[in-house]
């Protein structure tokens, strides 16, 4: 068995969406890492995909899209089909979080959420469904991963509605796609986060301590963490796994037995 070439990425091309900063950037310094041979990144903002592209080097190709809507994930799909004629790895980590007071939450809010948490999963995909088609063999499907969070797996106290009912609602999509696309050698999968540092989670970047208290493993996520989920199902070692969305949360999800002391991680 070679491990180098099971958990390997070499000669992959991937598009991770928001991969600016935070979980996405940690998943793109993976796909480098495990020998990824281009990773196209997009956010809304010019400067944070120059800084991220600059700094992690050539292989980072920075592009400028706004997801929110379908012209702009439209516009985004033909950029990367001027520029590829097939893409082995899609990573739809895009998305956003509103929380408002239950009688006072705005319809703003909610649209924006659902749709940038649900929907743009959906349509980017469905857009970048011929360049996947085109990279994925029986041998060596093409991937496509879906972020959700553990919000999406249990409650939390936070008046985040429709954040938490959009990742639920994409963690049931990421089974329904994955059955409509294997066909296609397109495998689908996602990734339910926990704390991890970053400015959608400013209670883990900013309140480790108190957040690391309602962890079982009793430290919040890193880098190596979520790099190291997201290899496993991006290579050939998660080709076998099909329509599952894997929590790395520490334990929160399904190791926390003291939920009398249970201090809620997500911060969203």
């Amino acid at each position: 068995m070679d491990i180098k070439s099971l958990f390997g990425l070499e000669g992959r091309v991937a598009l991770v969406t928001g991969g600016s900063r935070g979980i996405g950037k940690m998943i793109v310094e993976g796909l480098l890492a495990a020998g990824a041979e281009r990773v196209y990144i997009c956010a809304r903002k010019k400067e944070q995909v120059d800084e991220t592209s600059a700094e992690l080097g050539e292989k980072v190709i920075g592009l400028v899209a706004d997801l929110s809507q379908m012209d702009g994930i439209q516009a985004l799909a033909d950029e990367i089909a001027k520029r590829e004629d097939k893409l082995d790895i899609l990573v739809n980590n895009a998305g956003a979080a509103w929380g408002e007071p239950f009688t006072e939450f705005s319809e703003a809010g909610w649209h924006r959420t659902m749709d940038l948490n649900v929907k743009t999963p959906f349509f980017l995909t469905q857009k970048l469904h011929g360049l996947l088609k085109a990279a994925g063999t029986p041998e060596r499907p093409a991937k496509v991963l879906m972020i959700a969070s553990i919000d999406g797996m249990k409650t939390n106290p936070w008046p985040t509605y429709p954040y938490q009912a959009s990742k639920a609602g994409l963690i049931h999509l990421t089974r329904r796609m994955a059955a409509e696309l294997v066909g296609d050698n397109i495998v689908v999968n996602g990734i339910g986060p926990g704390a991890f540092p970053s400015s959608m989670n400013k209670a883990a970047r900013d309140q480790e301590d108190m957040v690391k208290r309602g962890i079982p493993a009793k430290r919040v996520g890193d880098t190596e963490d979520m790099a190291g989920g997201a290899i496993y199902l991006l290579s050939r070692a998660g080709d076998y796994v099909v329509g599952t969305t894997l929590a790395i949360d520490g334990g929160v999800v399904n190791a926390n037995v003291g939920a009398g002391n249970f201090v809620d991680p997500s911060g969203d």
